[in-house]
């Protein structure tokens, strides 16, 4: 048994019937490309053989009475693999616009919370023999780093490894006493009253930031939240999900990353920022002021909590789509994080954290439930326009339970008010963008994928001419 941190449970307490808090994975994989024919049954076995080596992925919630505190894991005794791997066939005429409406599909379904958080279907069906695996995990279980650290255990350096079943069946695990799991949060409640330490430590911080403001060199810093202009995917959304994928070159990227002196986060951010542009013009819905998203930081190296999954904090960063100019842009959005960053610092990687650990249950379920069904991210000003995630992949050939990977696309979950998530992944000298949004918000949301070629062209030309 083991009790959720803070920031885990706080993806469930946040989680409505409108706003599902899963995380999902298209992978593409390529039988052919090692001679081999794909067997849906072999698959399912040898993900079998492998699930001791990931404890998350057969344990589920259980919950403390009357929600005093926050749930505990525990494994699943009626554990049905056959119920989380399931199979189907990719609808005519089996194109990629079809695959992303599956994708879409999948990710706006919500995980059974009486059972381990996750799915995996296996679709048949596409082109050239090819194979599309669509996971699905809640973001209780999984962040970025924690999801690539769960697919290694999937994955191999070479085509049809099978692993020996474990050489022990782990012993029955009985079921938490209510009773006692009552007592003990009761007798922790004396701790929540820690979240009024947390009053002075935030107002400290946010003098210091004022303070670096006033007396700074000109070093621009985060946008604010609650300073993004409206766009048709700000909005309170619905559980119904689109999606699309694109694939790109990360030779193309470093190339233009060298020629401007910028890092691969600065043109993955210039890269979706024009997207967005080309996209909200052809809508005639282009705002004059900078788009705002918000960045995941991963805090795993830095956090000094050792507990959880989930280790993350965030940056607010301008996308910059209110500049023409591919080579402004990039530039001052290069300029913008790196005084993010030393904000970012001076907040703490554990902030979001130490907030969350005194999250109370009843009051953020209450909490959710009401700002979605009273639709209040309409009512008040936008807090930031979407989210735009960077993980880094593998740079190898990856197998995934035996078959080569030949394509990786991640899909965030999105927000109230931020209908739009972009997610990008490294694998194999690939970096390939990921979209999903709220679908009647973003409908068309394959034309911001069809724009990502447009704009990484236009960089790389501008960086060959300065070279």
């Amino acid at each position: 048994m083991e009790r959720l941190t803070g920031l885990d449970a706080s993806f469930l307490y946040l989680e409505t019937d409108t706003q599902l808090l899963h995380v999902c994975a298209l992978l593409i994989v390529d039988p052919g490309a090692d001679g081999v024919e794909f067997s849906f049954d072999d698959f399912k076995a040898e993900l079998g053989r492998r699930l001791h080596l990931i404890p998350a992925m057969t344990r589920r919630l259980h919950a403390v009475p009357f929600n005093l505190d926050h749930p505990v894991w525990v494994r699943d005794s009626r554990f049905d693999l056959d119920y989380h791997v399931r199979r189907m066939g990719l609808p005519a005429p089996g194109g990629k616009r079809e695959l992303a409406e599956v994708t879409g599909d999948i990710a706006g379904r919500p995980l059974d919370r009486s059972r381990p958080l996750w799915e995996m279907w296996v679709v048949e069906g596409l082109p050239e023999g090819k194979v599309a695996i669509i996971s699905k995990y809640h973001h209780a279980i999984v962040d970025g780093i924690t999801g690539t650290n769960m697919m290694m255990h999937l994955c191999d350096v070479q085509p049809g490894v099978t692993y020996n079943p474990p050489a022990e069946t782990p012993a029955a695990e009985s079921e938490p006493n209510d009773l006692a799991l009552g007592i003990e949060a009761l007798a922790k409640f004396p701790g929540k009253l820690g979240i009024f330490g947390m009053v002075p430590q935030t107002v400290g911080i946010l003098s210091g930031l004022v303070q670096r403001r006033r007396n700074g060199d000109g070093t621009r810093g985060m946008p604010l939240p609650f300073t993004a202009p409206r766009t048709p995917f700000n909005r309170a959304i619905t559980p119904h999900r689109s999606t699309a994928f694109v694939a790109s070159e990360l030779s193309d990227i470093k190339e233009i990353k060298t020629a401007f002196g910028v890092k691969v986060n600065d043109v993955v951010l210039a890269v979706v920022g024009g997207a967005l542009r080309s996209y909200l013009e052809l809508h005639d819905e282009l705002p004059e002021t900078s788009l705002i998203a918000s960045v995941p930081v991963s805090t795993h190296e830095s956090s000094r909590h050792d507990e959880g999954t989930n280790k993350v904090s965030t940056i607010f960063s301008r996308l910059y789509t209110d500049i023409a100019d591919p080579v402004e842009r990039v530039r001052a959005i290069a300029a913008d994080n790196q005084g993010a960053k030393e904000e970012h610092n001076l907040i703490g990687a554990d902030f979001l954290q130490d907030w969350a650990k005194y999250a109370p249950p009843n009051t953020f379920q209450l909490a959710a439930r009401a700002y979605s069904s009273l639709k209040l991210a309409e009512h008040h000003p936008v807090v930031h326009n979407l989210v735009v995630s960077n993980v880094p992949g593998p740079n190898f050939p990856m197998y995934f339970l035996g078959v080569r990977v030949a394509s990786m696309y991640p899909f965030g979950p999105v927000f109230h008010g931020a209908g739009l998530t972009a997610t990008v992944i490294s694998n194999n000298g690939n970096l390939d963008f990921g979209f999903i949004a709220a679908k009647e918000l973003v409908p068309d949301i394959e034309k911001i994928a069809d724009a990502v070629p447009e704009v990484i062209t236009e960089l790389l030309k501008a960086a060959r001419e300065t070279s």
